[in-house]
């Protein structure tokens, strides 16, 4: 699953490795003044929407070498998916951390499911053959970093003709074939609805956006959104990524207008109404960000991360058994987060159970969806094997100690 679309401490905002949260009728094109070049540096790095899906020169030495190899046996569909995902040819692998194009992707041989679907078009279009791009609605999945919520979707790519391959999930009808990056379970049953290539585009803008905005890129993160914007108004994520930028601007009165425009046209997105209770709380409309603070708590009752911080709390007081407890309660409603995964192991450890938080940590681990939470939680957990190991080694070189006989 990929990023993005944000909520923080500061704002919610969307990003998409595939997001969901997309308006289906058609808009008009945003209006002039939702835009305000003149608060940004201009971008430091070169945007462009079309360079998401263009073929590198490596690329093309791939499609026209190895490629060519497995189309001439396999046919053209079934030749194209194995030369790019079986194993002991490209190789590739899931990794969430970073939104990259189909040929950054290509180069460092990962990618989110956003790059991973953007590489594969790619090379469809290379050999003329159509593509769907499709939008899964998922359940909602939330991460946070550096203060920033991640509300995460989801998007697979459908080619034509089925395929014998089952080196990635694969299902379809006969004549369209649905390829999709993440495991059959997390997928199978869930509904979807195609869209179109802007919108593809406008997710990977509005990615690399929320991405730039993390590492407090800022003034990139606007011109990445702007952009987003600008290649599919129908997206609103991007607004709402918008206007959480205006307010790190301290511009309030965009924020705010471009938040009800939003709720103008989707009056129940929570990440939109999430992002307007702060801007009016810090503009001192008290009444008016409680009112919808109400609107918000009846829909969403309990708030992502809230179990989790209260859990960190109870660690910081060293009342590991309630934090285990509040861990436990985040853990049932998103088992996915690897982070929470990890601190419950941490307060199993907390309490002496060494077994609990080698299982928890290995659950971490096997959430992880980049290549630096593998690591980290893989240290972790070869740490506490080798914990679990020395504790056994104790217990064995344990000898009972007898009395003298008589006494």
């Amino acid at each position: 699953m990929t990023k993005i679309r944000v909520l923080s401490a500061a704002l919610a905002l969307v990003a998409a490795a595939g997001l969901a949260g997309c308006a289906t009728e058609t808009q008009p094109p945003p209006r002039a003044e939702v835009f305000f070049d003149s608060a940004f540096k201009p971008a430091s790095v070169h945007i462009d929407a079309q360079e998401a899906m263009a073929l590198s020169p490596a690329m093309k030495r791939f499609a026209e070498t190895e490629m060519a190899s497995e189309i001439r046996n396999k046919g053209l569909r079934d030749g194209l998916i194995d030369a790019l995902y079986t194993k002991g040819r490209l190789q590739l692998d899931y990794d969430a951390e970073a939104t990259r194009t189909a040929a950054e992707a290509f180069d460092v041989r990962r990618g989110n499911c956003m790059s991973l679907v953007l590489m594969t078009a790619a090379f469809a279009r290379h050999f003329n053959m159509p593509v769907r791009f499709n939008s899964v609605y998922l359940e909602e999945s939330w991460t946070r970093a550096n203060n920033i919520f991640f509300v995460a979707g989801h998007v697979n790519i459908s080619l034509a003709r089925p395929l014998t391959s089952q080196t990635r999930t694969i299902f379809g009808d006969p004549e369209l074939l649905t390829i999709d990056f993440l495991p059959p379970e997390q997928v199978r049953g869930h509904r979807g609805r195609v869209i179109d290539e802007s919108t593809i585009l406008a997710m990977y803008l509005n990615n690399r956006a929320a991405e730039a905005l993390t590492v407090g890129q800022v003034d990139d993160a606007y011109w990445w959104a702007r952009e987003a914007i600008r290649t599919d108004s129908r997206w609103l994520s991007a607004y709402n990524t918008l206007a959480v930028l205006y307010r790190r601007k301290g511009l309030m009165d965009r924020a705010e207008a471009t938040l009800r425009l939003v709720l103008d046209r989707e009056p129940l997105n929570t990440q939109a109404m999430s992002n307007l209770i702060l801007v009016l709380s810090d503009t001192g409309r008290r009444q008016e960000a409680e009112r919808y603070a109400n609107q918000l708590a009846q829909i969403q009752p309990i708030p992502p991360y809230k179990f989790f911080d209260e859990g960190l709390a109870a660690m910081r007081s060293g009342e590991y058994a309630t934090a285990r407890q509040l861990f436990r309660k985040e853990v049932q409603r998103a088992a996915y987060v690897p982070e929470f995964h990890f601190w419950l192991g941490l307060a199993n450890y907390g309490m002496g159970d060494v077994s609990g938080a080698r299982g928890e940590i290995a659950k971490a681990l096997e959430n992880s969806a980049t290549v630096k939470d593998r690591e980290m939680y893989g240290a972790k957990l070869a740490w506490l094997n080798e914990m679990r190991e020395q504790q056994l080694q104790q217990r064995q070189q344990r000898v009972p100690i007898r009395g003298p006989a008589g006494s």
